[in-house]
């Protein structure tokens, strides 16, 4: 009787074992750049907790590591990224990656220490991009909208470099061989007439796109930021329901009133 009383009592033991084993939550690793994407994956953390899901955010300061990371298993997933970008990556390094869904717009913005307008740009005026080549369409196609420079016919924009340019009456010098981390320190320092700078570096050092900028791109860029994962793990549910988060009107809403139209959320 108490050989089986003690058996019973073990039997009991292994169930609550189980039990508490299925009630751990799934781990999902994401790589960030700090602001805005890891800000915003902050807001999503507590909502994803609820549904059994543990985001861990590991952050990058540049836009290279975090798709290395992608590829050798530390991450399930990066936010940081345009589609564009994306496919500069896979082209130059033969990623396995797949866009799994778009979340915001970060506009790219013209600032400068000397200039309070783009057309009060001189002759022979000095634009200091980022050497990422996958921003360049995106930079010359803006300078373009707004007729300092012209673009060849019939190019794919998002690809144009600077040999793409078919009229620049003004004879602008453009450099483009500083990371685009740096990019507000070049203009803070100074350098160049104007500086072209991603919002999310804008913001993480301090400026304001809307307020600061003398230019800035507007919300119906295509250059969407998305979150990336190796091929066929768009299908997991923990990445469907990042997506879902992502994508709702409580995060929506919360990059709105953070970020003032310096970030704009999509829903698709």
């Amino acid at each position: 009787m108490k050989k089986l009383l003690l058996v019973s009592f073990l039997s009991i033991i292994v169930i609550f074992a189980f039990a508490g084993c299925s009630n751990n939550e799934n781990k999902l690793v994401v790589g960030a750049s700090n602001v805005p994407h890891a800000e915003i994956l902050e807001q999503v953390k507590p909502i994803l907790a609820e549904q059994g899901i543990e985001l861990e955010i590991v952050t990058f300061q540049d836009y290279v590591l975090p798709n290395q990371a992608l590829e050798g298993k530390e991450l399930d997933a990066n936010y940081f990224q345009h589609v564009p970008y994306l496919a500069s990556q896979i082209a130059d390094h033969g990623y396995d990656f797949v866009n799994a869904g778009g979340v915001h717009i970060e506009p790219i913005g013209v600032y400068s220490t000397k200039y309070d307008s783009i057309e009060d740009l001189p002759k022979g005026a000095t634009i200091i991009m980022s050497n990422s080549i996958a921003d360049h369409g995106r930079i010359l196609t803006l300078l373009q909208n707004v007729g300092l420079i012209t673009l060849k016919e019939g190019i794919d924009t998002t690809k144009a470099t600077t040999d793409d340019i078919a009229s620049n009456p003004k004879g602008f010098v453009f450099k483009y061989d500083v990371e685009a981390g740096l990019l507000p320190q070049v203009y803070k320092n100074g350098e160049g007439d104007a500086v072209l700078i991603n919002t999310n570096y804008a913001i993480d050092a301090g400026l304001n796109p809307l307020e600061d900028a003398i230019l800035v791109e507007g919300a119906e860029s295509p250059y969407v930021n998305i979150i990336t994962v190796r091929n066929g793990d768009e299908k997991r549910e923990d990445i469907k329901a990042l997506l879902e988060v992502l994508r709702s009107k409580e995060i929506q809403d919360f990059i709105l009133k953070e970020y003032k139209g310096a970030v704009v959320p999509v829903s698709e």
